[in-house]
């Protein structure tokens, strides 16, 4: 998106029909080149031409076109639609009265309310909590368009209709009428609308997430001394103080102080990195152990952390409501119901006086009660539902239904390394004495001698919170090892830690640290060269213990790969899904994992917005009717979740647990091969209920038409349709994976 591109926040839109109804609105006004309408965030983005269109004729044409719209403050998280909940439940409560004796009848209880009590249920649904159907459908047909809307406005008024009309000229007390029908395709249909609102909040709640990360103030240097101020009043130039334990605010170059900064919010780098004055860093980001002060270079909307926001909105504007596609079948279906019905009317009118008007009529209103869109409504949602059922027992949460039908298409699964196909914590994975060829904690070679030195370490890094102190404590603790006591511990921001021991006479002045810090003291690493080389080769981490001048041991870290990986990436593989590694980690560690996994394709590092970048550009070696996936469990992968067709996040952040359609409830690689499995079995049956639902009207509509269906046997036929795709729906629970 543009630096000049306008972001207006829209309310009303339904479906994807008010998407392009909004896109051809704001498209004809002069000066606009072009615009995305982001239905998951209610936004419009347009990007204009030369001459800048002014807002104002921006949101008039989106009035025009029977919607609301403001312009988008980026500062702010768009407002979240109304919730109908209510709605929904008092659509319930009056429809089971009038649903409740066609459920009771296989259990041999035959009762029917009055026709006025029918009545009575049934008008509030029809027209009150039905009336946007009403409003929706009367836009659709402004614009020349069908959607599901206007489906459902025209079959559940004739059944609505028809059953006044039956009920008033009745000669018998109990007159067969179709008040339930209506009052229960309303209900359904603002069912489906309810849950697809509450999945656009969470979408909305992602974004909330990653702008949290984002401080509210800022400590600026002014005159020498630090003043807070608003975020928003903080200016490129302006110097910046952070302390140990807060979020950088801006994009920044350090002017002055060492620290270790956790970047993985934004770089995906599992270890905190050390950054000093010269380097760059980056709003959102955590400063561990040092104080710094930042120049700051970006801010606002030009953050990285902004941009990456903007990436997630653009990349979910791709996700279509699943009720896209049955609006599309309704565009055409929809038409042609009422040109039959129209036909069948003056058929029966003007072709065969002898049966009257009344007949035509109710020949007519028998065409659109068994097109009535109750099964058709049905045949997705229903298999779905179920579907969802069956994913969250095998510890898979469903927030995208869409997900799961399109997960059975996948072809390419881009995976993360760290969090992901690893652990996501830092290990001891080696100790290499100086001058000793083996190094692994238990292995050959002098153990007590390398036991001792786990001590001095864990010893002088009793205190400390960073996270490789917590791995050699843990590594200390496993073998039951005492830490060495040590005073006079003193932290180096961004180096390591020193401090003399109590216990050994004479004191032991010992340092523990990176590489580069015992080079600048001058110890010589000699003695451990080729096992430094060794665990770079390996991506790993390196700390050295010495002794004043004297290198004693190397200690090596890594994230630990997951015990399940490697059989979840071939069980991936035999499915003839293509295994990417996408990685903000050091092209080394990366390939290490890699290799361990099966994985022959890795791309090393990768940045939040390099990675949505990568998931296009995988997407374009894929034919259309092919997939993309992305299983990822950070801040950082946000930008392609939401890029991929398919996004699943293992357990971690709630930024990618809610920007991902699919979620992992256990850190259980297996999940996606298996999630994949149930996908297929959820496509054959919302296929087979997409094929019952149509098969009732191809077959019912011209017997209708043609007079050998009455209005009750056209009912009895629509809520058979209804009872069959439920039917056909629930044996997906006898699916085993």
């Amino acid at each position: 998106m543009s630096h000049s591109d306008l972001t207006l926040d829209i309310e009303g839109m339904t479906c994807a029909s008010c998407v392009r109804r909004v896109e051809r609105a704001l498209q004809r006004v002069p000066g606009v080149q072009a615009c995305s309408v982001n239905l998951a965030t209610n936004q419009a983005t347009v990007s204009p031409e030369a001459s800048r269109p002014p807002v104002s004729a921006l949101i008039e044409a989106v009035e025009r076109a029977g919607y609301h719209a403001q312009l988008h403050e980026d500062s702010a998280a768009p407002a979240a639609a109304h919730d109908p909940g209510w709605a929904v439940g008092l659509a319930v409560l009056l429809s089971l009265p009038l649903v409740a004796p066609m459920l009771l009848q296989p259990l041999g209880i035959h009762f029917m309310p009055s026709p006025l009590w029918q009545w009575l249920l049934a008008t509030p649904v029809q027209l009150v909590l039905g009336w946007r159907f009403y409003r929706a459908a009367w836009s659709a047909l402004k614009d020349h368009s069908g959607n599901m809307d206007l489906l459902v406005a025209l079959g559940t008024s004739a059944a609505y209709g028809l059953s006044v009309w039956l009920w008033l000229g009745a000669d018998s007390a109990d007159p067969h009428l179709y008040f339930e029908g209506s009052a229960v395709v309303i209900t359904l249909v603002m069912l489906g609308k309810w849950l697809e609102a509450r999945a656009k909040r969470r979408t909305l709640s992602a974004l909330d997430a990653l702008r949290a990360l984002r401080p509210e103030t800022a400590w600026v240097m002014v005159d020498g001394a630090p003043q807070e101020r608003a975020l928003g009043l903080v200016r490129v130039g302006d110097l910046v103080m952070v302390r140990p334990g807060q979020r950088i605010p801006i994009d920044g170059q350090i002017a002055e102080g060492r620290s270790h900064v956790d970047e993985s919010a934004v770089t995906g780098e599992s270890l905190p990195v050390p950054r000093e004055a010269g380097q760059p860093v980056v709003g959102g980001t955590l400063n561990a152990e040092g104080l710094l002060l930042v120049r700051t270079t970006a801010v606002g909307s030009e953050t990285a952390l902004s941009r990456i926001v903007r990436l997630v909105e653009q990349a979910q504007a791709r996700k279509a409501p699943i009720q896209q596609t049955v609006d599309r079948v309704s565009a055409v279906f929809v038409p042609a119901v009422v040109g039959v019905a129209v036909l069948t009317l003056l058929a029966w009118g003007w072709g065969a006086p002898q049966h009257g008007w009344e007949t035509a009529i109710v020949q007519a209103v028998s065409v659109l009660v068994i097109a009535c869109p109750c099964a058709l409504g049905l045949a997705t949602p229903a298999t779905l539902m179920v579907g969802t059922g069956m994913a969250a027992r095998m510890g898979l949460l469903v927030r995208d239904a869409p997900s799961l039908e399109r997960l059975r298409d996948v072809k390419v699964l881009a995976m993360d390394k760290t969090g992901t196909l690893t652990q996501g914590r830092p290990t001891l994975q080696a100790l290499v004495v100086a001058g000793q060829e083996h190094g692994p904690l238990h292995g050959p070679g002098n153990t007590d001698q390398r036991a001792a030195l786990l001590a001095l370490a864990a010893g002088l890094q009793q205190g400390s919170e960073h996270p490789l102190a917590h791995a050699v404590r843990q590594a200390a603790d496993a073998q039951s090892l005492s830490p060495q006591p040590f005073h006079a511990v003193e932290v180096v921001a961004g180096r390591g830690i020193r401090g003399v021991t109590q216990a050994s006479p004479p004191p032991r002045s010992m340092l523990l640290g990176s590489v580069a810090w015992m080079s600048e003291l001058g110890i010589d690493l000699q003695p451990l060269a080729s096992a430094i080389e060794q665990a770079h080769a390996q991506g790993h981490t390196v700390s050295i213990l010495a002794e004043k001048d004297r290198a004693l041991a190397l200690l090596s870290f890594g994230d630990s790969l997951r015990p399940e990986a490697r059989a979840a990436v071939q069980a991936l593989q035999a499915q003839g899904v293509r295994c990417v590694m996408i990685s903000g980690d050091n092209p080394a560690a990366a390939r290490h994992i890699a290799a361990q996994v099966g994985i022959s394709e890795v791309q090393a590092p990768v940045l939040p917005q390099e990675k949505a970048q990568a998931i296009q550009a995988l997407r374009r070696t894929l034919s259309p009717t092919e997939r993309i996936a992305m299983v990822g469990d950070g801040i950082n992968d946000a930008p392609a979740l939401a890029a991929a067709d398919i996004g699943l996040a293992m357990p971690g952040t709630d930024v990618a647990m809610e920007t991902a359609g699919l979620t992992l409830l256990r850190a259980d690689l297996q999940l996606i091969p298996q999630a994949i499995g149930l996908s297929k079995a959820v496509a054959r049956k919302v296929h087979q209920n997409l094929f019952w639902a149509f098969a009732y009207n191809v077959v019912g509509i011209p017997l209708a038409a043609l007079g050998y269906l009455s209005p009750v046997v056209a009912g009895a036929a629509m809520a058979a349709s209804s009872v069959s795709v439920i039917s056909n729906a629930l044996l997906l629970r006898r699916w085993q994976p």
